[in-house]
């Protein structure tokens, strides 16, 4: 299964993207990438796609934790101390680029693109709300009443994707919707390992016995955030982009395009071309 998703990672980046490979490193093409240094490993995070409980077991893995178990979601994410490549010198990046494992877990992208607008919309939220739910609202909204503008809260998933898709959007881009294929530039950094998230468990747990993590680490299945909200399935994503119309969900499936072409993803509606 690893050599056919390498292969297929091979083929589109040669034909969309050839020659990427050869030139040094940029401080972006790096910087979500985390460096776990006894086992050799680096892994490029992609938000919506396990990548709360994989900073978990890289904390585990470095020793600054026991237990993933023990791990609070804010803890993985704001006090793990784990180092980014982004941090080493030029010739630290490059060896490390060269001899380490390089991970890379995606997920089915109008799945993913769902997960983070009900995780960070549909929740109580003291950072998307006031930034991007404002700005969104203020924009999209017709009429939009004083107590919305104010609070950010209550975005639709409509006003979302116009968000998503305007090339003048009135707030930036953000690593919980940005595609795979720019957040990790999988061509550019040419990952030796790529999980999915349909298949996590399995993927993450072969990937940690690969690199000779502790027989008692295994990769843990909770959910913490919004715990007793569903976890974000195919059929949720299909109730949500059948608010859409045909033409929306054309564009989106072009926002995705490489992430689609590059991890095998079938198209998640017939009519899309």
């Amino acid at each position: 299964m690893q050599e056919s998703r390498h292969r297929l990672l091979t083929d589109i980046c040669a034909q969309y993207q050839p020659g990427v490979g050869r030139r040094p490193p940029s401080q972006r093409q790096v910087s979500r990438v985390y460096v776990e240094e006894r086992s050799r490993l680096l892994y490029c995070e992609v938000p919506k796609a396990g990548c709360s409980n994989w900073k978990r077991v890289l904390m585990v893995l470095s020793g600054s934790a026991a237990s993933t178990r023990d791990i609070p979601h804010n803890a993985a994410h704001y006090e793990n101390r784990l180092p980014r490549l982004s941090g080493y010198s030029r010739a630290g990046v490059t060896e490390r680029l060269r001899s380490y494992t390089k991970a890379l877990f995606v997920r089915e992208p109008f799945e993913r693109l769902v997960s983070a607008f009900r995780d960070k919309f549909e929740s109580p939220n003291s950072y998307y709300h006031p930034v991007f739910g404002r700005a969104i609202i203020s924009r999209y909204r017709a009429n939009a009443t004083h107590a919305a503008l104010r609070s950010g809260a209550g975005v639709t998933f409509r006003e979302f994707v116009q968000y998503l898709l305007d090339v003048r959007r009135p707030v930036g881009m953000d690593i919980h919707w940005e595609p795979v294929s720019q957040l990790c530039s999988p061509c550019f950094l040419q990952f030796t390992f790529i999980g999915k998230f349909e298949s996590l468990e399995r993927d993450a747990n072969f990937l940690l016995r690969s690199i000779g993590a502790p027989a008692n680490l295994t990769f843990p299945d909770f959910k913490d955030r919004n715990p007793l909200a569903e976890r974000t399935s195919s059929s949720i994503t299909q109730k949500y982009f059948s608010q859409l119309n045909a033409t929306e969900r054309q564009k989106i499936f072009d926002f995705y395009y490489m992430d689609y072409l590059m991890f095998g993803y079938p198209k998640p509606f017939s009519d899309l071309h």
